[in-house]
């Protein structure tokens, strides 16, 4: 396995399994579309290959919540989930469902993967077929260039490690 995993499953009209797992530890998350989080989800990773030091993803699975929190310091990114009561709880009241710490690039790679794949699965009007919003090819580009600019050329989708 890559230093890090994560697939996007679409279950039914509007609702989306995330599975996040590394060599550690496997979680499982949940998403309804009344949030943009696949769309949320790749702006945070590109904003960090950008240099963005801190940010955060939810995704609402009504009324659980599941919060990413990033922190990049360098070239290595901290990362936190929590599941939530209710998507408005501090994460004082979240329960950390798994956490990791990786290069910015396994975490971009990834991500990549992770809708690279979906892409390849559903096709784009499948996936609005079964999400209910369209597939975020815009978003997906944008992670894509922020990891060529830091790379200086293109990089391949494929490709997990840094």
């Amino acid at each position: 396995m890559a230093d890090m995993r994560v697939s996007w499953t679409l279950r039914g009209r509007g609702w989306a399994d995330c599975t996040v797992e590394d060599r550690r530890g496997k979680t499982e998350l949940t998403a309804s579309y009344i949030t943009s989080a696949p769309e949320d989800l790749l702006t945070a990773v590109a904003r960090l290959v950008s240099g963005e030091t801190e940010t955060r993803v939810q995704f609402e699975a009504e009324p659980t919540a599941y919060r990413w929190i990033f922190y990049r310091q360098a070239n290595e990114v901290w990362i936190r989930l929590l599941e939530l009561g209710h998507g408005s709880d501090h994460d004082n009241k979240g329960t950390e469902i798994w956490s990791g710490q990786l290069h910015t690039d396994v975490l971009a790679r990834a991500v990549i993967c992770c809708f690279d794949e979906v892409a390849q699965a559903y096709g784009e009007s499948g996936y609005r077929g079964k999400w209910g919003e369209h597939f975020p090819r815009a978003e997906l580009e944008s992670l894509k260039t922020a990891l060529e600019i830091r790379h200086g050329g293109p990089v391949s989708d494929s490709t997990r490690e840094p």
